[in-house]
C-alpha cells in the first residue's frame, strides 16, 4: 500500500503479476483471501520496461499498455548532464537530499481543478478526429481505443494547467498526442518492414488533421 509505485522493468515479470498489477491500477482496491482493501490516495504507477533483449521478459497485452496514461523515452543524457550526474555521486548519494514538494492533499487538489478545466467541443470534435486518423490509417493495425482518447483529454486537460490556464487550446492536444498514442497503436507489418516508427505515423497525422480555431468565452 502506497501513494507512488515504482514497478522496474516490468516485462521481466510474469504474467500474472502484469495481470494482478494492471487490475490494481484499473480498479484501486486489492483482494486477499477473499479481503478487499481498497488504496489509499493519490495512487499512481510508474513502471519501465526493459527495451533489450527477450529471454525471460514477458511483454505486455495492448489492452494492459492502454492503462498506462502516458509513455515517455528517458534517452541518454547529454554530455554536461551526464558530468554532472558523475559529480554529483563522487562523495554522496543525491538522492538521500530529496524532499517533498507537494503534500498528498494539494496533489489530489490539483487532481480537482484538472478536473475542472475547460474543453469546448471543437476540441474534443478534434480529439475524436485524431483518434479516427489512427483507426483508418493502413501504416497501422491497430488505433486509439476510446480509453487512449479519454487519456488524450486528460493529459491535455493536465497540461493546459501546468500552463496556467484554465481552457484547452489544440497545442495542447498536440503536445501529449505522442506521449498518450505511441504504446497504444500496433503498427502494420508494411509499417514495420519499411522501418517507420509510431511516433513517425504520429507526426504525419498530427499534420494531415485539420486544426480547429477555439476562442475561450
Amino acid at each position: 500500500m502506497c501513494n507512488l509505485f515504482l514497478a522496474d522493468e516490468i516485462n521481466r515479470t510474469s504474467s500474472k503479476t502484469q495481470a494482478a498489477l494492471l487490475e490494481v491500477m484499473e480498479e484501486g482496491k486489492v483482494t486477499v483471501d477473499g479481503v478487499t482493501r481498497e488504496l489509499p490516495k493519490p495512487f499512481f504507477v510508474i513502471a519501465t520496461q526493459n527495451p533489450i533483449g527477450s529471454i525471460g521478459t514477458q511483454m505486455l497485452p495492448e489492452s494492459q499498455l492502454d492503462r498506462f496514461l502516458e509513455r515517455l523515452s528517458m534517452g541518454y543524457p547529454n554530455t554536461q548532464s551526464e558530468v554532472d550526474m558523475l559529480r554529483a555521486r563522487q562523495t554522496k548519494n543525491p538522492l538521500d537530499d530529496v524532499r517533498a514538494v507537494v503534500t498528498k492533499q494539494q496533489l489530489m487538489d490539483a487532481q480537482t481543478v484538472v478536473e475542472s478545466i475547460y474543453v469546448d467541443d471543437e476540441i474534443l470534435k478534434y480529439i475524436t478526429a485524431l483518434a479516427t486518423a489512427t483507426r483508418n490509417n493502413d501504416m497501422i493495425k491497430l488505433g486509439l481505443s476510446p480509453r487512449g482518447s479519454l487519456a488524450l483529454c486528460r493529459s491535455a486537460k493536465a497540461t493546459a494547467l501546468l500552463k496556467g490556464r484554465s481552457y484547452v487550446l489544440p497545442d495542447d492536444v498536440t503536445f501529449v498526442f505522442k506521449k498518450v498514442v505511441a504504446h497504444r497503436i500496433i503498427l502494420s507489418s508494411a509499417a514495420r518492414i519499411d522501418g517507420v516508427s509510431a511516433e513517425d505515423l504520429l507526426d504525419r497525422i498530427v499534420e494531415s488533421v485539420p486544426v480547429p480555431r477555439v476562442s475561450r468565452v
